[in-house]
């Protein structure tokens, strides 16, 4: 068969074009692909916070990861929290204040006056800039000591682990040391090689500041003949420590934290800091402050799961409606509690009935005496807010 010279020219021409369709296809697909990429991408971001908190052992860590349990909803509108390992202390409000990508971080209380006090302008108005969402636990002091050393003045120019530069526990050590006066050669070790090194005999003391039971301590076998420092007034006769307990709660360590270091039936009496959940004050409705608005909305809703018995033991000292002196509460989480002061108030208040009824050994409440004793709950919750003795 042939062809006119022009029906050659179109045929070759469609046999081109036909040829030429994949290629054509190609960079369409490619564009379809990348779109779906973008917005992969972005949902995934928008429902991601994190948070910064220490080490692997402390217990913040802990505490993040059970929040992440509980919390996480990878769905497009759900949340998704991303622990983040930091130094801890000084250094993890530092972070929310700075660093990029950190919403949150697990500091504690006396942070804020600590960081204005370094450096008055750079922190004039740090109070605004973070906030705190809630009071998580109880932070203890915790000094693992050499069998040779019985109290702290016998650590008077030994080698003592303050834990890392800036950390919660160099921080809080050494404004404990100064207010004892008691000189020691400070180093700086993370807790498992403070704790080779107090195997060793190289260092006297190791210190952790950190919620009990404590991960590290948990660890130490009896036969490393190592003991914790009581922190108290028999212990230290010589030495005026009502500057210490009004600045710090004074707290018990038990032989259920630590069965190896504490004998059963006793106790060893040391202080503790109360350990915070903070965030960025990004402006109202944007983006980031929406995101850990809904973030607060998930996990407060949900408190109820952190006391199952699965969780941390610390979970019980969680206190969402107490109020932390010289801080402002994140907008969000002041709304929430406003709307729902039963909820918040209930963990605690139930407690308090326990303990007061155990003491005056009533086995039941009428109606009548339990709304007296939430007028107490209420008197006693004032007096945690306003006695500096309980910082």
């Amino acid at each position: 068969m042939s062809f006119s010279g022009t029906t050659a020219r179109i045929l070759s021409a469609i046999s081109c074009l036909y040829l030429a369709l994949p290629l054509l296809a190609v960079p369409a697909q490619a564009q379809k692909t990348s779109v779906r990429y973008e917005e992969k991408k972005k949902q995934t971001n928008d429902i991601a916070v994190s948070i910064v908190v220490s080490g692997l052992t402390c217990t913040c860590a802990r505490f993040a990861e059970d929040i992440r349990n509980v919390v996480n909803d990878l769905r497009p509108d759900g949340i998704r929290v991303l622990p983040t390992l930091g130094v801890g202390g000084l250094q993890n409000l530092n972070d929310v204040l700075f660093l990029k990508g950190i919403d949150m971080g697990v500091v504690d209380e006396d942070n804020l006056t600590l960081l204005k006090k370094r450096d008055p302008q750079l922190y004039a108005n740090i109070e605004q800039s973070v906030q705190y969402i809630t009071k998580l636990y109880n932070s203890e002091f915790h000094v693992l000591a050499r069998s040779d050393i019985k109290t702290f003045d016998d650590l008077r120019g030994k080698k003592v682990s303050f834990n890392l530069k800036d950390s919660q526990t160099e921080v809080t050590a050494e404004i404990i040391f100064d207010m004892l006066k008691i000189d020691v050669q400070r180093s700086n070790y993370d807790n498992v090689v403070a704790l080779k090194k107090l195997r060793d005999g190289e260092i006297s003391a190791m210190i952790i500041l950190s919620g009990a039971p404590q991960a590290a301590v948990v660890k130490v076998r009896k036969e490393d003949n190592f003991h914790l420092l009581a922190l108290d007034e028999r212990s230290l006769p010589n030495h005026d420590l009502h500057p210490m307990f009004a600045k710090y709660l004074p707290i018990e360590l038990t032989h259920e934290e630590y069965p190896a270091l504490i004998p059963e039936g006793t106790t060893v009496s040391t202080v503790g800091n109360r350990s915070l959940l903070v965030t960025y004050a990004w402006p109202e409705n944007s983006p980031r402050y929406n995101k850990i608005a809904k973030f607060v909305r998930e996990f407060f809703g949900k408190i109820d799961q952190f006391h199952d018995g699965s969780r941390h033991p610390k979970w019980d000292e969680i206190s969402l409606a107490a109020e932390m002196p010289g801080w402002t509460r994140f907008k969000p989480a002041a709304d929430w509690l406003a709307e729902h002061r039963a909820v918040a108030l209930k963990p605690a208040f139930d407690q308090f009935v326990q303990n007061n009824t155990t003491l005056t050994g009533q086995k039941g409440l009428s109606d009548r005496d339990r709304e007296l004793l939430f007028v107490k709950f209420q008197q006693y919750l004032q007096s945690q807010i306003t006695s500096p003795s309980v910082r």
